[in-house]
C-alpha cells in the first residue's frame, strides 16, 4: 500500500482509483455543484478551489467555464503536484498555490465562485469555523461559496443506519467487508463532520445572505451561500 501523504482515506496517487467506490455519486456531485453556478446565473472571473485534490474537479469547471481564472489550493504537496499534472497542457488560465489549508489562505483578489470540494471536514470545529469566514471574506459580493462534505446524521440511529448504508456501497463497489469498516472507523477520528442542522447554522452566523442546501445523499451533503 502507496504511504498516506494528505488527510483522505486514499495516498495521493491512489485517490483517483479509489475514489469512486468510496463516495457515492462522487461525478454527479460534481457535476450538481457546476450546475448551481449556472443556476446562479455567475460568470466567474475568477474561481478558488479550496482542497483541489489531484485537480479532477478544476479541470470539469474550466470545461465549463474556460474564461474563469483558477485558484488552486491544497494542503498536500503530492496533491497539489499531481493537479499541476493533470491540467499541464490544458489551455486555461491557473495559479497553483503552496501547500495551504483554507483558514490559511490569503489571497489579494476578491472570487466570484469558491468551492471546498469533500475537504473542509478534515478540520476540527475551530478551524472549519475559520475556513468558512476566510471563504466569506475572500467572495466578490454576490458571489457564490459552495461545499460539500461527509456529514453527520441528526441522530444516533440515523449514524447507525447511514453507516451500514455507505458500507453496502463500498462492498458493492468492490471493497472487501474489512477494508469498508476500517473506512467508517475514521468518522469523527481522522475527519469530523457536523450535521445538516449545524452547517445551515454556521453559514448564516458567518453572514451569508443566503444559504441552501442542494445535495444529499447517503452521508455527504452539498450547501451553497450567496454573499
Amino acid at each position: 500500500m502507496a504511504k498516506k501523504d494528505n488527510s483522505t482515506a486514499h495516498s495521493s496517487g491512489e485517490y483517483d482509483s479509489n475514489i469512486r467506490a468510496t463516495i457515492p455519486y462522487y461525478d454527479n456531485l460534481h457535476n450538481e455543484t457546476l450546475n448551481v453556478v449556472k443556476a446562479a446565473g455567475i460568470e466567474p472571473a475568477m474561481w478558488l478551489d479550496c482542497g483541489c485534490g489531484t485537480g479532477t474537479f478544476v479541470k470539469k469547471a474550466h470545461e465549463a467555464y474556460p474564461g474563469a481564472f483558477f485558484i488552486l489550493a491544497d494542503p498536500s504537496q503530492e496533491m497539489m503536484e499531481l493537479s499541476k499534472r493533470k491540467l499541464d497542457g490544458v489551455r486555461g488560465s491557473f495559479r497553483f498555490l503552496p501547500p495551504v489549508k483554507t483558514q490559511d489562505l490569503r489571497i489579494n483578489d476578491k472570487c466570484e465562485v469558491i468551492t471546498a470540494i469533500q475537504s473542509h471536514h478534515y478540520g476540527d470545529p475551530a478551524e472549519r469555523v475559520m475556513a468558512v469566514k476566510v471563504a466569506y471574506n475572500m467572495l466578490q459580493n454576490n458571489g457564490i461559496f459552495i461545499n460539500t462534505e461527509n456529514i453527520s446524521p441528526l441522530s444516533m440511529e440515523g449514524i447507525k443506519i447511514g453507516k451500514n448504508n455507505w458500507k453496502a456501497f463500498q462492498e458493492k463497489n468492490g471493497k472487501t467487508a474489512k477494508e469498508a469498516e476500517k473506512h467508517l472507523e475514521r468518522f469523527g477520528k481522522e475527519y469530523f463532520p457536523i450535521n445538516i442542522e449545524e452547517h445551515l447554522k454556521l453559514y448564516r452566523e458567518t453572514g451569508f445572505k443566503a444559504v441552501e442546501l442542494f445535495w444529499y445523499s447517503y452521508m455527504q451533503a452539498g450547501f451553497y451561500c450567496i454573499k
